[in-house]
């Protein structure tokens, strides 16, 4: 039996979950290639690339989860992911340490909680302790990401 496609407008995290459960390195490599999308690179950047150095505090951010059902009332790392520079050196200079803060809070208020913690873990460079990916096998299922001089 086949095993069953993900919709085109997946969450991140239902794509990351569908490659950690693959069995090889191929196959991880393949679905990463057939779920490609700008904000699945985003947070494989973010969470792989050691140049890019985020501005917030690490470890816990204190927001409440949006628990409206998933496809409802909250925004998506799809249409979120071109803002994520804000949040990192060399993006925007123009805010300062709370006003940072207190719009990554509400970016994550916005998501849904489970894309909202992923964000967190990637920003943590810790997405490998809830989703089997590696560094390798993002680098071979995008060759065209040009890893370090970030920031």
């Amino acid at each position: 039996m086949a095993a069953k496609k993900l919709p085109n407008d997946a969450l991140v995290t239902e794509i990351l979950q569908k490659v950690s459960s693959a069995k090889t390195k191929k196959e991880k490599v393949d679905l990463l290639k057939e779920y490609n999308n700008n904000a699945l690179r985003a947070i494989l950047i973010i969470n792989f690339d050691e140049s890019l150095e985020f501005l917030l505090p690490p470890g816990e951010v204190p927001f409440t989860p949006n628990d409206a059902p998933v496809g409802t009332e909250h925004t998506r790392l799809t249409q979120e992911y071109r803002g994520l520079y804000r949040y990192f050196k060399g993006g925007d200079t123009s805010l300062k340490g709370m006003k940072r803060e207190q719009l990554f809070v509400q970016l994550l208020e916005g998501l849904a909680e489970e894309e909202a913690n992923l964000l967190v873990s990637a920003c943590n460079k810790d997405i490998q302790s809830k989703y089997r990916v590696t560094k390798a096998v993002v680098a071979e299922a995008f060759p065209s990401i040009e890893w370090g001089n970030r920031g």
